[in-house]
């Protein structure tokens, strides 16, 4: 029905990074990504469609806090992607937004991801369409965020699909219950980080080991969609350890360089490193921020969270895992 939806659309955790951006028009990465969708750290958005023409209204739910008008910064990222929708639905029509996560924003957890994935779909529902994965991947992709191409769609999901322009949208590899992964974050930072991560993308390529890592992406981006087919957890973690710390490296050695780490993440990686080898099915990984997420088995997630949610600069665990990508709900934000 047209006129008001409101869609839960998860963030995700990339195994293997998109980080660099080539074509900024299309948000194209320069290499394939690929991540497993969450459950728990969502985002709820709400769009009601105004028949006129006129200003979009944005709002906003902060944690512990009620809907207020969305700050100017948070506005200039939404008001651009609703003029894209609108031009692509071709309406003469404004909307009210309202949205809120369920995870720290802007802290390195993926909130563009599912922001902007739950708004692409929140439209194109309210305008009473219906898209294909593939074109809400494109759609979603087209905010500028490209990890929201991945977010979707659940389970374990790698963009771009291929390499022609008819491939530039993401493509399940496996579905949500094909392989039950949980993720263990630690949060160490719920702030905004000071350095975004369009602001890396762009200087990704100023980094002497941008190139390297490009040439190792394909092998490794294989050996970890064939350990997801494969179900091996051992052949999935040393490689999802490696990409994670490329992609901080790159990060650390731009210009200028850029510092997501804390000090507690360093704690956080050497705990995993030890439960490791002590036999806990345990691997780690971090977007650009300074929290860490713990992929781990079902068996392994409870001495995960004992040992790491020991250490002090943890301010809190998220207990989460491989989810079924976005869905519309009855409960509205407006």
């Amino acid at each position: 029905m047209r006129g008001k939806a409101t869609v839960i659309a998860p963030a995700n955790i990339a195994f293997i990074k998109y980080w660099g951006t080539q074509d900024w028009d299309r948000t194209l990465p320069f290499n394939p990504s690929l991540s497993m969708t969450l459950r728990e750290c969502f985002t709820r958005t709400s769009v009601e469609i105004l028949d006129r023409a006129g200003s979009d209204e944005v709002f906003f739910k902060a944690h512990g806090r009620s809907m207020e008008p969305a700050s100017e910064a948070f506005s200039q990222r939404v008001l651009p992607h609703l003029a894209r929708l609108r031009k692509w639905a071709g309406e003469e029509v404004s909307f009210r937004v309202a949205t809120e996560n369920s995870f720290p924003m802007g802290a390195g957890m993926a909130s563009s991801a599912s922001g902007f994935a739950a708004l692409t779909l929140a439209v194109v529902a309210a305008l009473g369409r219906q898209v294909t994965g593939e074109e809400a991947s494109v759609l979603a992709r087209l905010s500028g965020s490209g990890s929201a191409a991945r977010s979707v769609l659940g389970g374990y999901v790698k963009w771009p699909a291929g390499e022609g322009p008819e491939e530039e949208h993401a493509v399940q590899v496996a579905s949500a219950g094909h392989w039950d992964l949980r993720d263990v974050v630690a949060v160490l930072q719920e702030q905004a980080k000071e350095v975004s991560s369009r602001e890396g993308h762009e200087r990704a390529p100023t980094s002497p080991y941008f190139e390297p890592r490009q040439r190792l992406l394909h092998d490794r981006l294989e050996r970890v969609r064939k350990a997801i087919l494969a179900r091996d957890f051992s052949a999935l973690a040393p490689t999802v350890e490696e990409e994670a710390i490329d992609l901080h490296l790159i990060a650390m050695s731009s210009s200028p360089p850029i510092f997501y780490w804390r000090p507690g993440t360093l704690e956080v990686l050497a705990a995993v490193r030890r439960l490791r080898q002590e036999g806990v099915e345990v691997c780690a990984t971090m977007d650009a921020g300074a929290n860490v997420h713990m992929i781990c088995t079902p068996d392994s997630e409870a001495a995960v969270a004992e040992v790491v949610g020991r250490i002090p600069d943890v301010s809190s665990l998220i207990h989460d895992g491989v989810g079924q990508g976005p869905m519309t709900v009855d409960e509205h934000l407006l």
